[in-house]
């Protein structure tokens, strides 16, 4: 990431928190937003972007690895890599997310993830670890093997808090589990938000883990009982709870283009949230890769596992936002915020990130008219830029 100074940016369309306005400049001093204006100062340098936009940078809260480095590694070069690669795609912060497989792995990959989390790569930024992984039920266990789910105890809760060290953000886990109440009710007290996934759970089942304080469902619709007319399942409870947040996969595969509509008219734009769930693959060719215990094939960028589940994806949050602009008719501005103030406002940092506006944290995402990721800005620092974008700041080097 290259230093800055203070400077404008001058684009074509700004999406900030209000509105999208036109030919406008964001003014970016110490890494921060100071304002949006129609005029400049003198004396300070001024980036035009030309026909470009310029989105508050994508925040990807359930991620689990990219261009062959998972968070299961266990190993700061891999977060290191993903945390580069996010940056070419316009995120600026991501949750390293587990998947299931040993328990020692397990802790050795919230170790790595909270080192990383106090000692910041250079990309997108850690905002701390989400737990996918190790209290599910195998009804709808996708990609986990079942070899190796754990009972919900308070024990083992706690161990990955210790192993995270304060980096531990979310928690997935079965509702139907015995002593998930109580725990989920230690979470919350412990600043960790539950989220319901990879489960068999019926519709009071799930309004019952929701009262103790879950906060909504892990990439809603897979992974979880579904809707039917007799039971609303665990998708029915969490998309009629008024509160409940749910993490949507926008890739056109793991839900259908009317059901991203129904989604959004269900939850409307504050109660959305975008997520990857890229794997390993994410950035490479078709083959055969590893996520977590088993070997899932990707042909034509889709990943399933042995058995024909789907195993993650290989999406980035820019073509997630495009497609919920053309599959679900979601008005732009509120397409953008899905992947960046709304995941802000569900981790609670929407107060220095997810918007642009005065006061905020500088990080962007710089797109062309298809919402192709030209550059990336993370505290006013460039952290990846093509080559003819990378040109125009370098007056600021």
């Amino acid at each position: 990431m290259q230093k800055t100074t203070d400077y404008y940016l001058h684009a074509k369309q700004i999406f900030s928190e209000t509105g999208i306005v036109n030919e406008h400049f964001i003014l970016v001093e110490n890494g921060q937003v100071s304002r949006l204006t129609k005029e400049v100062n003198d004396g300070i340098p001024v980036v035009e972007l030309g026909n470009l936009r310029v989105l508050p940078g994508f925040l990807d809260l359930h991620i689990h690895g990219r261009e062959g480095c998972d968070i299961m590694d266990a190993k700061r070069e891999s977060i290191d890599k993903i945390s580069n690669s996010l940056a070419k795609h316009g995120v600026v912060g991501f949750l390293g997310t587990t998947v299931t497989s040993t328990w020692d792995n397990t802790l050795a990959a919230f170790a790595a993830i909270g080192e990383a989390y106090q000692n910041q790569p250079r990309g997108a930024q850690v905002l701390g670890a989400y737990n996918e992984g190790l209290f599910f039920t195998e009804d709808h266990k996708g990609a986990h093997d079942e070899k190796y789910f754990l009972p919900l105890t308070l024990a083992n809760i706690d161990a990955i808090i210790d192993a995270a060290q304060g980096a531990l953000k979310v928690m997935a886990l079965a509702p139907e589990l015995p002593n998930s109440d109580e725990v989920i009710r230690y979470l919350v007290s412990k600043g960790v938000r539950p989220m319901l996934g990879h489960t068999n759970a019926d519709f009071q089942q799930t309004c019952d883990a929701l009262h103790a304080g879950a906060c909504g469902g892990v990439h809603v619709f897979n992974g979880m009982k579904g809707i039917h007319h007799r039971d609303p399942g665990t998708a029915g409870a969490v998309l009629l709870d008024k509160d409940a947040y749910v993490e949507v996969i926008a890739d056109g595969i793991h839900l259908h283009p009317a059901i991203l509509e129904m989604i959004y008219r269900l939850k409307g734009d504050k109660k959305m949230g975008l997520i990857s769930d890229c794997i390993v693959a994410g950035g490479l060719n078709d083959g055969t890769y590893r996520l977590g215990m088993l070997d899932v094939n990707v042909v034509d960028g889709v990943a399933r596992t042995e058995g024909g589940s789907l195993a993650g994806s290989t999406l980035t949050l820019e073509r997630a936002i495009l497609n919920l602009i053309t599959l679900a008719k979601v008005p732009p501005l509120e397409a953008v915020h899905m992947a960046s103030l709304i995941p802000a406002c569900f981790l609670g940092v929407d107060d220095t990130l997810g918007s642009i506006s005065a006061g905020k944290r500088a990080c962007f995402a710089i797109v062309n008219d298809e919402f192709q990721v030209q550059g990336t800005i993370v505290d006013g620092r460039l952290a990846f830029a093509t080559e003819v974008l990378a040109e125009r700041f370098s007056n600021l080097i």
